[in-house]
């Protein structure tokens, strides 16, 4: 009879340890991910608002100068191009 209390004893710790374990990550998980989610400071939050602003212009200014380097790029390229069609100049 006591053999018999340790075996079920021993596989209902076995069970309970095998969902218990993921029950409480997957739980500990969503609280991490809640706490992440929603800064608990309202001055983070404007900080980190601005930030985001500032990335944000810095991406257009960052375009508009690549948009220029493309232009002037390609200007170059025409004008070499055009340097070679025409024949030399002869003084």
């Amino acid at each position: 009879m006591e053999d018999i209390v340790a075996i079920v004893g021993f596989f209902s710790t076995v069970i309970i340890v095998a969902l218990g374990v993921p029950i409480v990550r997957s739980i500990n998980r969503r609280k991490e991910l809640e706490a992440a989610r929603a800064p608990a400071d309202p001055e983070q939050a404007r900080r980190l608002e601005r930030i985001e602003h500032a990335v944000e212009a810095m991406a257009v200014e960052i375009e508009r100068i690549s948009e220029g380097q493309r232009f002037v790029t390609k200007l170059l390229a025409e004008r070499e191009r055009s340097a070679h069609v025409l024949p030399p100049r002869e003084s």
